[in-house]
């Protein structure tokens, strides 16, 4: 199936390929919000054919040396992925970000006050001076139910300034779109680029991990047979845990957090596990909603949505 897209109203389009499934949104000069979409579009068209060329390359273990990846995208991804080859990742571990993060570069012009690309929950930010946007989570997609009608309620929203070093929004957690070692309902990455928040988010659920029994496991790809994970284990189901195994869990994943941080990697990380959260170097601006880090009241999964 070729690329699809639809106009949702004059600033937001869906765009859809193969798995590649977003919503771009931009403000400012009508014209010029016109032409940066159309840009956008030509650039969506031909990415994903971009990607599959390179695929078997992507599914490999980002290694030493040079990254020997061609196109753009790709050599995105690895390079986002680099900070973490001492453990086993691959490049297809910023994908989602890495799209975004090309994709937000139309965007990039005079008369674009604000654009942002959401993939899947993966968001890469355009904010000229002066400009803002708000980011909310929602903390449970147990609860999510397509047939709602009305806007969504978040369980969290926070700010993003132009001046702050965030451009990248990244979630990943074991209910998430992709695998994941760990118990995390949910990492939240706020980092300088999609394609690093992408790649740490994963990095920091799969620390989010406790042994017990009520946690399931199954080789990667027994789940889904091309998965670049191989045959290594990935959580597929997670029981009702005591809260002291939770807040072990939670532990580990900020310390890994925390090391990010302070390696620059990361601005600010949320993680959230079976009503437990943390939240590690939040933005000056705060989070506003949530109640007081280690309480309950989230549930589970947050996924990154901008609003206006």
């Amino acid at each position: 199936m070729s690329a699809q897209r639809t106009a949702l109203d004059a600033n937001r389009w869906h765009l859809h390929h193969g798995p590649i499934d977003l919503i771009a949104e931009a403000h400012g000069d009508a014209v010029e919000v016109a032409v940066a979409h159309e840009h956008v579009w030509r650039r969506f068209a031909v990415l994903l054919d971009e990607l599959v060329a390179e695929l078997p390359q992507l599914r490999r273990p980002v290694a030493d040396g040079d990254c020997l990846l061609r196109g753009p995208v790709a050599r995105r991804m690895w390079e986002a992925c680099a900070p973490f080859r001492a453990g086993f990742i691959t490049p297809m571990a910023a994908v989602a970000g890495a799209v975004a993060q090309e994709l937000i570069g139309c965007y990039q012009r005079p008369g674009i006050e604000r654009a942002w690309l959401n993939n899947g929950g993966d968001i890469a930010l355009h904010l000229a001076p002066g400009q803002s946007a708000r980011i909310g989570l929602f903390a449970d997609l147990a609860r999510f139910d397509l047939r709602a009608l009305g806007p969504i309620a978040t369980d969290g929203q926070f700010e993003v300034r132009a001046e702050q070093p965030v451009r990248g929004v990244a979630t990943s957690g074991w209910r998430g779109r992709s695998f994941s070692l760990g118990i995390a309902d949910s990492v939240t990455v706020l980092a300088a680029t999609a394609a690093q928040a992408d790649a740490a988010a994963t990095v920091i659920a799969n620390a989010v991990d406790v042994a017990d029994d009520g946690i399931e496991r199954r080789p990667a790809n027994e789940c889904k047979d091309d998965s670049d994970l191989g045959d290594i284990p990935v959580t597929v189901a997670v029981g009702a845990l005591p809260p002291a195994k939770v807040h072990r869990a939670l532990d580990a994943g900020a310390e890994r957090a925390e090391a990010l941080q302070r390696l620059g990697l990361v601005a600010s990380v949320v993680l959230v596990c079976q009503g437990q959260w943390r939240v590690v170097q939040p933005l000056s601006s705060g989070l506003a909603g949530l109640p007081p880090q280690g309480a309950g009241g989230i549930a589970a999964a947050a996924v990154g949505s901008v609003f206006a």
